[in-house]
């Protein structure tokens, strides 16, 4: 049976490598030599991998020592693939990993992707990579696949091996070997593409369709603003209607729903097709949290709320609920709107760990409660503990006589906050 490797053990690589590693030997690498240490005391950052899990992939090793993976026969990257300061996608994770595997990889080796990229990335960027630094040629002594992650990050119902997994390879007979690979793992079943290129625009398009469907419900959110009229109630009643689409408002932030479309449009530019639909939808999604702070500061200003002291308390600063992963996080974005208005913010969060939040966005977490009380609220993400406050438990952290709310979620009844004094505002 032939060794795995799989490259990069972050939310995509550990579940998969663990997985694999129940029934087969499989290595786990990754340059993080701290998360290796962590990793191998069965410590999870992440908080995605639970210690039983750790037990039962008995054949796992992991290691941050590249030679001790030489003798691998399967590569599975699964590097992250960010966007830049000018949404262009950002390769350098990817093609740093394909040079080292190529500086490794034998006849015979099949080196598979996950990383979300555009369609042609794999052939186009990577392949050349591999080719020139193993000195081995494509599809005649090494060959590639494509199997694009769908992790769901928090989420304990749908894991890898419930999710049906897109597979794909540089041959036929290497599209069937990888397609069996995986199902041996994912009781899901699998779903061959007929290409790489296909497998990696169908991955693409999944995290833009929902980017696009979000910013629908966030323009009719603003325009319902203007018209005094609640949009979760409008949503619920059409909702009524057997084939209405169940999308809420939010700020739209993370690795995958925020930065995948940008990917796929800036594959369009290259081939002179200037996408009209999806940089909309970014557009109205990327504004959202200083619309949302701006609507927080109208309502500050109205309740003569706004002062050298005044303090806004927000919940909240992770991508998502129940999850511990703040990157690319727009909670960050509304911090940095308020503090235009020099106004005081408490940053508060049950599951981001409070050294990254500092070190990566220079926001120190702190405490809101009743004997740490803030003059408004900012409810961002919908943690389970936050779900679980009652009216009068948020009441009760706020001094001010008509404080302002925030509920970003729509978390909590309107009108019973109302009844509360809160002046309330969401999406």
């Amino acid at each position: 049976m032939k060794e795995i490797a799989v490259i990069g053990l972050g939310y995509v690589g550990l579940p998969l490598a663990i997985e694999f590693g129940k029934n087969r030997k499989v290595f786990g690498f990754d340059l993080d030599k701290i998360r290796i240490k962590e990793l191998k005391k069965r410590i999870d950052v992440t908080k995605e991998i639970p210690e039983s899990s750790f037990l039962e992939a008995k054949n796992l090793l992991f290691t941050d020592d590249i030679s001790s993976i030489k003798d691998c026969s399967i590569y599975i990257i699964t590097v992250p693939t960010p966007i830049d300061e000018v949404n262009q996608p950002n390769l350098q994770p990817l093609k740093t990993a394909c040079k080292m595997i190529g500086s490794i990889l034998n006849k015979e080796d099949i080196v598979i992707f996950e990383s979300t990229v555009f369609p042609g990335c794999t052939e186009e960027v990577c392949v050349p990579i591999l080719s020139n630094v193993s000195n081995l040629e494509y599809n005649k002594d090494f060959y590639c696949g494509y199997s694009p992650e769908r992790i769901n990050p928090g989420d304990k119902t749908n894991t890898i091996t419930k999710i049906k997994k897109i597979t794909s390879g540089s041959n036929d007979d290497i599209a069937n070997e990888i397609d069996k690979l995986y199902m041996s793992i994912i009781s899901a079943g699998t779903h061959k593409a007929s290409s790489i290129k296909v497998a990696e625009a169908a991955k693409v398009i999944e995290n833009t369709q929902r980017d696009l469907n979000i910013a629908l419900i966030n323009e009719l959110s603003v325009l319902f603003e203007k018209l005094d009229i609640d949009t979760m109630e409008v949503l619920e009643a059409a909702e009524s209607k057997w084939n209405f689409l169940p999308f809420k408002p939010g700020i739209v932030g993370g690795h995958c729903i925020g930065v995948d479309p940008y990917y796929l449009t800036h594959k369009a530019e290259q081939v002179g097709y200037i996408p009209q639909v999806i940089l909309a939808g970014r557009r109205i999604n990327d504004n959202m949290s200083r619309y949302i702070a701006k609507e927080h500061v109208r309502r500050l200003i109205k309740n003569n709320l706004i002062s050298s002291n005044s303090v806004v308390g927000i919940f909240g600063v992770t991508f998502k609920e129940n999850c511990p992963d703040i990157r690319n996080s727009k909670v960050f974005e509304i911090i940095e709107e308020l503090k235009k208005w020099n106004i005081d913010i408490v940053a508060h969060d049950s599951w981001a760990d409070s050294k990254e939040v500092l070190q990566n966005y220079d926001t120190t977490l702190g405490a809101i409660d009743e004997n740490n009380k803030v003059d408004s609220l900012i409810v961002a993400v919908g943690h389970n503990d936050y779900r679980a406050f009652s009216p009068e438990i948020l009441r009760s952290f706020c001094k001010t006589e008509t404080p302002v709310i925030s509920d970003v979620k729509s978390l909590y009844d309107k009108k019973d906050l109302e009844k509360l004094g809160f002046d309330v505002f969401r999406l």
